[in-house]
Protein backbone atom coordinates (compact mmCIF):
# COMPACT_ATOMS: atom_id res chain seq x y z
CA UNK A 1 0.00 0.00 0.00
CA UNK A 2 1.25 3.49 -0.86
CA UNK A 3 2.04 5.62 2.18
CA UNK A 4 -0.75 8.21 2.09
CA UNK A 5 -1.39 10.86 4.69
CA UNK A 6 -3.26 14.13 4.96
CA UNK A 7 -3.50 17.49 6.66
CA UNK A 8 -7.10 18.36 7.49
CA UNK A 9 -7.57 21.90 8.82
CA UNK A 10 -10.86 23.65 9.53
CA UNK A 11 -11.27 27.13 7.98
CA UNK A 12 -12.36 28.71 11.26
CA UNK A 13 -9.31 30.83 11.98
CA UNK A 14 -5.65 31.38 11.09
CA UNK A 15 -3.17 28.53 10.94
CA UNK A 16 -0.57 28.78 13.70
CA UNK A 17 2.78 27.17 14.46
CA UNK A 18 1.10 23.99 15.69
CA UNK A 19 -0.63 23.58 12.33
CA UNK A 20 2.64 24.27 10.54
CA UNK A 21 4.38 21.52 12.50
CA UNK A 22 1.64 18.96 11.81
CA UNK A 23 1.42 19.76 8.09
CA UNK A 24 5.20 19.83 7.59
CA UNK A 25 5.68 16.58 9.53
CA UNK A 26 2.98 14.80 7.52
CA UNK A 27 4.44 16.05 4.23
CA UNK A 28 7.99 15.12 5.29
CA UNK A 29 6.95 11.62 6.33
CA UNK A 30 5.10 11.07 3.06
CA UNK A 31 8.08 12.32 1.03
CA UNK A 32 10.48 10.09 2.97
CA UNK A 33 8.29 7.06 2.22
CA UNK A 34 7.82 8.02 -1.44
CA UNK A 35 4.13 8.45 -0.73
CA UNK A 36 1.30 10.96 -1.08
CA UNK A 37 0.37 14.05 0.92
CA UNK A 38 -3.27 15.13 0.67
CA UNK A 39 -5.18 18.15 1.90
CA UNK A 40 -8.74 18.01 3.22
CA UNK A 41 -10.83 21.00 4.27
CA UNK A 42 -13.01 20.13 7.26
CA UNK A 43 -15.71 22.76 6.81
CA UNK A 44 -18.80 21.11 8.32
CA UNK A 45 -19.22 23.65 11.14
CA UNK A 46 -21.10 26.23 9.09
CA UNK A 47 -21.49 28.61 12.02
CA UNK A 48 -17.72 29.11 12.30
CA UNK A 49 -16.43 28.59 8.76
CA UNK A 50 -15.38 31.66 6.75
CA UNK A 51 -14.34 31.56 3.04
CA UNK A 52 -11.46 33.90 3.72
CA UNK A 53 -9.88 31.47 6.15
CA UNK A 54 -9.92 28.67 3.58
CA UNK A 55 -8.10 30.88 1.08
CA UNK A 56 -5.60 31.78 3.80
CA UNK A 57 -4.94 28.09 4.47
CA UNK A 58 -3.90 27.57 0.86
CA UNK A 59 -1.62 30.64 0.93
CA UNK A 60 0.02 29.67 4.21
CA UNK A 61 0.70 26.07 3.19
CA UNK A 62 2.05 27.08 -0.21
CA UNK A 63 4.36 29.61 1.45
CA UNK A 64 5.67 26.85 3.72
CA UNK A 65 6.67 24.98 0.57
CA UNK A 66 3.97 22.33 0.69
CA UNK A 67 2.15 20.95 -2.32
CA UNK A 68 -0.84 18.65 -2.46
CA UNK A 69 -2.98 16.80 -4.93
CA UNK A 70 -5.92 18.46 -6.65
CA UNK A 71 -8.87 18.50 -6.21
CA UNK A 72 -8.95 19.12 -2.49
CA UNK A 73 -11.61 17.19 -0.60
CA UNK A 74 -14.11 19.47 1.17
CA UNK A 75 -16.42 17.95 3.74
CA UNK A 76 -19.27 20.34 2.91
CA UNK A 77 -19.52 18.59 -0.46
CA UNK A 78 -19.84 15.11 1.06
CA UNK A 79 -23.04 15.29 3.08
CA UNK A 80 -24.67 12.58 0.96
CA UNK A 81 -21.86 10.17 1.82
CA UNK A 82 -22.25 10.88 5.54
CA UNK A 83 -26.02 10.46 5.22
CA UNK A 84 -25.52 6.97 3.76
CA UNK A 85 -23.15 5.97 6.55
CA UNK A 86 -25.60 7.20 9.17
CA UNK A 87 -28.49 5.31 7.59
CA UNK A 88 -26.50 2.08 7.58
CA UNK A 89 -25.90 2.47 11.33
CA UNK A 90 -29.53 3.45 11.93
CA UNK A 91 -30.80 0.39 10.07
CA UNK A 92 -28.75 -1.79 12.44
CA UNK A 93 -30.25 -0.14 15.52
CA UNK A 94 -27.00 1.55 16.51
CA UNK A 95 -28.19 5.18 16.43
CA UNK A 96 -30.88 7.10 18.26
CA UNK A 97 -32.14 10.71 18.06
CA UNK A 98 -31.35 13.06 20.92
CA UNK A 99 -32.84 16.49 21.64
CA UNK A 100 -30.77 17.23 24.77
CA UNK A 101 -28.87 20.49 25.00
CA UNK A 102 -25.42 20.78 26.55
CA UNK A 103 -27.06 22.24 29.66
CA UNK A 104 -29.48 19.29 29.82
CA UNK A 105 -26.60 16.83 29.63
CA UNK A 106 -24.58 18.55 32.32
CA UNK A 107 -27.58 18.72 34.64
CA UNK A 108 -28.61 15.10 34.07
CA UNK A 109 -25.07 13.78 34.38
CA UNK A 110 -24.67 15.50 37.75
CA UNK A 111 -27.85 13.98 39.24
CA UNK A 112 -28.34 12.61 41.84
CA UNK A 113 -24.95 13.67 43.19
CA UNK A 114 -25.60 17.39 43.26
CA UNK A 115 -22.41 19.40 43.20
CA UNK A 116 -20.35 16.54 41.77
CA UNK A 117 -18.90 17.20 38.33
CA UNK A 118 -20.09 14.74 35.66
CA UNK A 119 -17.50 12.35 34.16
CA UNK A 120 -15.68 13.91 31.23
CA UNK A 121 -15.05 12.21 27.91
CA UNK A 122 -13.32 13.33 24.70
CA UNK A 123 -16.34 15.46 23.73
CA UNK A 124 -17.11 16.90 27.16
CA UNK A 125 -19.48 15.51 29.83
CA UNK A 126 -20.28 11.86 29.16
CA UNK A 127 -23.86 11.58 27.92
CA UNK A 128 -26.10 10.08 30.66
CA UNK A 129 -28.45 8.30 28.25
CA UNK A 130 -31.47 10.57 28.66
CA UNK A 131 -32.90 9.97 25.15
CA UNK A 132 -31.54 6.46 24.62
CA UNK A 133 -34.48 4.12 23.84
CA UNK A 134 -34.90 0.66 25.32
CA UNK A 135 -35.69 -0.66 21.85
CA UNK A 136 -33.78 0.84 18.89
CA UNK A 137 -35.29 1.59 15.54
CA UNK A 138 -37.96 3.78 14.04
CA UNK A 139 -38.57 5.36 10.65
CA UNK A 140 -35.76 6.98 8.70
CA UNK A 141 -35.06 9.85 8.60
CA UNK A 142 -35.31 10.65 12.32
CA UNK A 143 -37.14 13.74 13.58
CA UNK A 144 -35.68 17.05 12.34
CA UNK A 145 -33.87 19.11 14.91
CA UNK A 146 -32.43 16.10 16.73
CA UNK A 147 -28.83 15.02 16.96
CA UNK A 148 -27.96 11.39 16.21
CA UNK A 149 -26.01 9.51 18.85
CA UNK A 150 -24.22 6.18 18.70
CA UNK A 151 -25.62 3.67 21.19
CA UNK A 152 -22.19 2.82 22.52
CA UNK A 153 -23.20 -0.30 24.45
CA UNK A 154 -24.90 -1.81 21.39
CA UNK A 155 -21.95 -0.81 19.19
CA UNK A 156 -19.42 -2.39 21.54
CA UNK A 157 -21.52 -5.58 21.65
CA UNK A 158 -20.79 -6.10 17.93
CA UNK A 159 -17.10 -6.61 18.69
CA UNK A 160 -15.67 -10.06 19.27
CA UNK A 161 -12.55 -8.88 21.04
CA UNK A 162 -10.42 -5.86 21.96
CA UNK A 163 -9.66 -2.97 19.63
CA UNK A 164 -6.10 -2.97 18.33
CA UNK A 165 -4.10 -0.49 16.31
CA UNK A 166 -0.56 0.43 15.36
CA UNK A 167 0.80 3.64 16.88
CA UNK A 168 4.10 4.94 15.52
CA UNK A 169 3.98 8.15 17.53
CA UNK A 170 2.92 8.17 21.17
CA UNK A 171 -0.07 8.97 23.34
CA UNK A 172 0.03 11.41 26.27
CA UNK A 173 1.33 8.68 28.59
CA UNK A 174 3.89 7.46 26.07
CA UNK A 175 1.90 4.52 24.70
CA UNK A 176 3.27 3.40 21.35
CA UNK A 177 3.63 0.35 19.13
CA UNK A 178 0.95 -2.32 18.80
CA UNK A 179 -1.78 -1.12 21.18
CA UNK A 180 -4.66 -3.16 22.56
CA UNK A 181 -7.74 -1.57 24.10
CA UNK A 182 -10.57 -3.22 25.97
CA UNK A 183 -13.64 -1.65 24.29
CA UNK A 184 -15.85 -1.85 27.39
CA UNK A 185 -14.48 1.40 28.92
CA UNK A 186 -15.79 3.22 25.85
CA UNK A 187 -19.26 2.92 27.36
CA UNK A 188 -18.33 4.77 30.56
CA UNK A 189 -15.48 6.97 29.33
CA UNK A 190 -16.88 8.13 25.97
CA UNK A 191 -20.59 7.33 26.16
CA UNK A 192 -23.09 7.74 23.35
CA UNK A 193 -21.09 10.11 21.16
CA UNK A 194 -22.80 12.35 18.60
CA UNK A 195 -22.40 11.22 14.99
CA UNK A 196 -24.65 13.88 13.45
CA UNK A 197 -25.05 17.28 15.03
CA UNK A 198 -28.15 19.42 14.63
CA UNK A 199 -28.15 21.30 11.36
CA UNK A 200 -24.79 19.83 10.38
CA UNK A 201 -25.60 16.38 9.00
CA UNK A 202 -22.49 14.76 10.46
CA UNK A 203 -19.88 15.18 13.20
CA UNK A 204 -16.11 15.14 13.45
CA UNK A 205 -15.99 11.47 14.46
CA UNK A 206 -18.10 10.23 11.55
CA UNK A 207 -16.74 12.56 8.87
CA UNK A 208 -13.05 11.99 9.62
CA UNK A 209 -13.52 8.22 9.69
CA UNK A 210 -15.43 8.09 6.41
CA UNK A 211 -13.13 10.58 4.69
CA UNK A 212 -9.88 8.87 5.70
CA UNK A 213 -11.19 5.69 4.07
CA UNK A 214 -12.40 7.55 0.96
CA UNK A 215 -8.99 9.18 0.49
CA UNK A 216 -7.11 5.92 1.03
CA UNK A 217 -5.26 7.30 4.06
CA UNK A 218 -2.74 4.69 5.21
CA UNK A 219 -1.18 6.83 7.98
CA UNK A 220 -3.03 9.38 10.12
CA UNK A 221 -0.54 11.94 11.40
CA UNK A 222 -2.02 14.35 13.93
CA UNK A 223 -1.56 15.95 17.35
CA UNK A 224 -1.41 14.01 20.59
CA UNK A 225 -4.51 15.87 21.79
CA UNK A 226 -6.56 13.63 19.47
CA UNK A 227 -5.18 10.37 20.87
CA UNK A 228 -8.24 9.94 23.13
CA UNK A 229 -10.70 9.92 20.23
CA UNK A 230 -8.84 7.22 18.29
CA UNK A 231 -10.78 4.32 19.90
CA UNK A 232 -14.07 5.92 18.81
CA UNK A 233 -12.85 6.09 15.23
CA UNK A 234 -11.52 2.54 15.38
CA UNK A 235 -14.96 1.39 16.49
CA UNK A 236 -16.61 3.27 13.62
CA UNK A 237 -14.18 1.68 11.16
CA UNK A 238 -15.30 -1.71 12.45
CA UNK A 239 -19.00 -0.83 12.28
CA UNK A 240 -18.78 0.59 8.75
CA UNK A 241 -16.40 -2.04 7.37
CA UNK A 242 -13.65 0.50 6.65
CA UNK A 243 -9.88 -0.09 6.57
CA UNK A 244 -7.81 0.86 9.59
CA UNK A 245 -4.84 3.20 9.06
CA UNK A 246 -1.66 3.37 11.10
CA UNK A 247 -1.73 6.26 13.60
CA UNK A 248 1.08 8.65 14.46
CA UNK A 249 0.19 11.11 17.23
CA UNK A 250 2.89 13.75 17.50
CA UNK A 251 3.96 16.19 20.17
CA UNK A 252 2.15 19.49 20.51
CA UNK A 253 3.66 22.91 19.95
CA UNK A 254 3.19 25.00 23.08
CA UNK A 255 3.73 28.61 24.11
CA UNK A 256 6.33 29.72 26.64
CA UNK A 257 3.90 28.93 29.48
CA UNK A 258 3.50 25.35 28.22
CA UNK A 259 -0.04 25.91 26.94
CA UNK A 260 -1.13 24.19 23.71
CA UNK A 261 -1.59 26.65 20.85
CA UNK A 262 -5.10 27.38 19.62
CA UNK A 263 -6.51 29.46 16.77
CA UNK A 264 -7.15 32.32 19.15
CA UNK A 265 -3.36 32.63 19.48
CA UNK A 266 -3.14 35.06 16.57
CA UNK A 267 0.30 36.23 17.66
CA UNK A 268 1.63 32.87 16.48
CA UNK A 269 -0.27 32.87 13.19
CA UNK A 270 1.82 31.80 10.20
CA UNK A 271 0.68 34.84 8.22
CA UNK A 272 2.10 37.22 10.79
CA UNK A 273 5.50 35.53 10.78
CA UNK A 274 5.54 35.81 6.98
CA UNK A 275 4.59 39.50 7.17
CA UNK A 276 7.48 40.06 9.61
CA UNK A 277 9.91 38.74 7.01
CA UNK A 278 10.48 35.29 8.48
CA UNK A 279 11.19 32.43 6.06
CA UNK A 280 9.80 28.90 5.83
CA UNK A 281 13.17 27.74 7.16
CA UNK A 282 12.66 29.92 10.21
CA UNK A 283 9.28 28.26 10.83
CA UNK A 284 10.87 24.81 10.57
CA UNK A 285 13.48 25.77 13.14
CA UNK A 286 10.81 27.21 15.46
CA UNK A 287 8.89 23.94 15.51
CA UNK A 288 11.94 21.71 15.68
CA UNK A 289 12.03 20.25 12.18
Amino acid sequence: MTFTTRFAPSPTGPLHLGHAYSALLASDMAAHAGGRFLLRIEDIDHSRVRPGWEAQIYRDLAWLGLSWEIPVMRQSERLGTYHNALKSLWDRGLLFPCTCTRRDIKAAASTPQEGVAPPMGPDGPVYPGTCRPDTPGGPWPPPPGAALRLDMARAVSTLDGPLTWQETGAGPSGKTGALVLDPQPLILECGDVVLARRGMGTSYHLAVTVDDAAQGISHVIRGRDLFAVTPIQLLLQHLLGLPQPVYHHHRLIRDVAGKRLAKRDNARAIRLYRDEGRTPGDIRRMVGL
